[in-house]
């Protein structure tokens, strides 16, 4: 049988490359000045009471781990880069800075942010899910991203639906969600099912979509699709 693997990873890399020299032409002049970010991307992170532990643990190492799989890193160096802040969310007023807007495109320095979302330890594990207040509080996060990228997403993760205050639609009414696009991670099992609520509340903008991980066990796949999809489908997308 013939091993067509790195036939496809040369058509991967071949592809990521045209993205990012598209991108790059079409960036107006005076953003060229400045080191190229494709993208600047909000990870909500649910740390809820109903995330144990363990499931906490799974997300944060899952997470970890999908930055540092190799063609998730070469996606991110080979578009030019991508500026990331990361954020826990439970209750209304719980929403905890885990990593300040941080600009990577090389391995070294996605490793390194890689190594400070593990080493993080949550500072809530009593609150319900107030995600309308989570995804307000992602949004108002791009106003203190350093770099001008081309794409502005927002990357939440949670395994139930909205318990607390308002919800996704009075957030995405009230708050800056011009040219910003709400991508989901669904941790599926729950009762009332966090899968449909999630398509049907949540997802938002143009190209908005979702990944399932059954169970948190699941995070790390799921998030490497997500991931993916997000830095390399999501430029596609743009330049269509």
């Amino acid at each position: 049988m013939t091993d067509t693997a790195p036939v496809s990873r040369w058509r991967l890399r071949l592809c990521i490359a045209f993205i990012a020299a598209a991108l790059l032409a079409t960036l107006p002049s005076e953003l060229r000045a400045q080191p190229q970010c494709a993208l600047s991307l909000v990870l909500a992170v649910d740390v809820s009471s109903s995330v144990d532990e363990r499931d906490y643990r799974l997300q944060m190492d899952g997470l970890a781990n999908a930055l540092r799989d190799e063609t998730v890193r070469r996606a991110i160096v080979q578009v030019g880069g991508i500026q990331v802040t990361a954020f826990e969310w439970s209750g209304r007023r719980q929403q905890v800075e885990i990593v300040s807007w941080t600009y990577v495109a090389s391995d070294g320095a996605v490793f390194a942010l890689a190594d400070r979302l593990q080493r993080h330890r949550r500072r809530h594990t009593a609150f319900p899910t107030a995600l309308g207040y989570a995804l307000g509080h992602a949004a108002g996060r791009f106003r203190a991203a350093p770099l001008r990228c081309a794409r502005h997403v927002i990357d939440v993760s949670g395994d139930g639906v909205n318990n607390e205050g308002f919800g996704p639609g009075p957030a995405y009414a009230n708050f800056p969600f011009d040219r910003v696009q709400v991508n989901a991670l669904v941790i599926a099992g729950a009762d009332p099912d966090p899968v449909a609520y999630y398509r049907n509340e949540v997802l938002f903008g143009p190209g908005a979509f979702m990944e399932v991980a059954n169970g948190f066990a699941d995070f790390e796949t799921a998030m490497k699709r997500k991931l993916l999809r997000e830095i390399i489908g999501g430029a596609l997308s743009g330049l269509q």
